[in-house]
């Protein structure tokens, strides 16, 4: 009876874990009954009708498919090695286990088949210079052929594009010269620049120098021409203030005949060995006479 019970229940342990499923929440199944297809199954428990039913998980995360590296030859009958990973997930589970046998061999296959057909349509430069639309054009023709698979192809990034050795070595010196070219253009722009900057600053400095020397003359000029505008009113004061103080004296000959005296004075004392005088000087020497007897009568008295 004991093991009749015990064999009872080691069946039942055993109905429980074949036909008693739990799926995670990233998870979706298959059910088959008598080995055809029956419904999908969301994440949770899943009883199954024991002997009858079968289930097949379906994992609904974004996964990962390695392409390994390939020999390819460009437009140009240029050989270089390529490898991309490709990033998908599982959008309907019922394509995805009843339309694949091998979902990442097949995948494989068909990114490297159509690697070569796009590398195949581009020139070397064009390779390496184009990896997002490498990227966007293998990703769309393995979207449109998963479909069908119940996949979602969600992007591909190329991993490496390898030349030869030999392309490489003339790719770094082709690299080396055009980098000192353009060292050299910049250089030389570079003096270009200088010099012409030095050139309009010893323009500007001359125009500067030459237009302070015409303000410094213009000033210059002015103040003579003032200085000598008030030597001029000085003397012209001058002249009216003698004018008016001998009209106002009422001078008479005598006092003339002093004066000019004096003038004969400073004539004399210059350095000429000879003296000129006017033929009018006649009569204002008679006057000097007269003036002369006057104060010898002075003198008697």
């Amino acid at each position: 009876m004991i093991e009749t019970i015990i064999i009872i229940i080691i069946f039942l342990v055993y109905i429980a874990m074949k036909y008693v499923k739990i799926l995670r929440p990233y998870e979706k199944g298959v059910v088959e009954r008598l080995g055809k297809y029956n419904r999908t199954v969301s994440s949770g428990i899943v009883v199954l009708i024991p002997f009858l039913e079968n289930l097949e998980r379906v994992d609904l995360r974004e996964q990962v498919v390695d392409v390994p590296p390939q020999e390819v030859i460009t437009k140009d009958n240029t050989v270089v090695v390529v490898d991309c990973v490709i990033f998908y997930e599982v959008v309907d589970p019922f394509n995805a286990t009843y339309n694949v046998v091998n979902f990442y061999q097949a995948i494989t296959k068909l990114a490297q088949t159509n690697l070569r057909n796009i590398i195949g349509d581009l020139e070397l430069d064009q390779t390496l210079t184009s990896r997002e639309m490498i990227n966007a054009e293998l990703r769309e023709v393995l979207d449109e052929a998963t479909d069908k698979w119940g996949s979602k192809v969600v992007r591909v990034e190329i991993q490496k594009i390898e030349p030869p050795k030999d392309i490489v070595e003339a790719m770094s010196k082709q690299m080396k010269a055009e980098r000192m070219k353009r060292a050299s253009i910049l250089e030389a722009e570079g003096y270009k620049q200088s010099e012409i900057k030095k050139s309009e600053g010893d323009k500007q400095a001359s125009i500067l120098e030459a237009e302070g020397k015409a303000e410094s003359i213009k000033k210059m000029a002015e103040a003579e021409k003032q200085a000598l505008i008030l030597k001029a009113e000085g003397e012209s004061m001058a002249i009216e203030k003698v004018y008016a103080a001998i009209h106002e004296g009422n001078p008479d000959d005598g006092i003339i005949a002093i004066k000019y005296l004096e003038a004969l004075e400073k004539i004399a004392d210059g350095k000429a060995s000879k003296i000129f005088l006017p033929f009018e000087s006649s009569g204002v020497l008679s006057s000097v006479a007269g003036i002369a007897e006057l104060f010898k009568e002075d003198k008697k008295e």
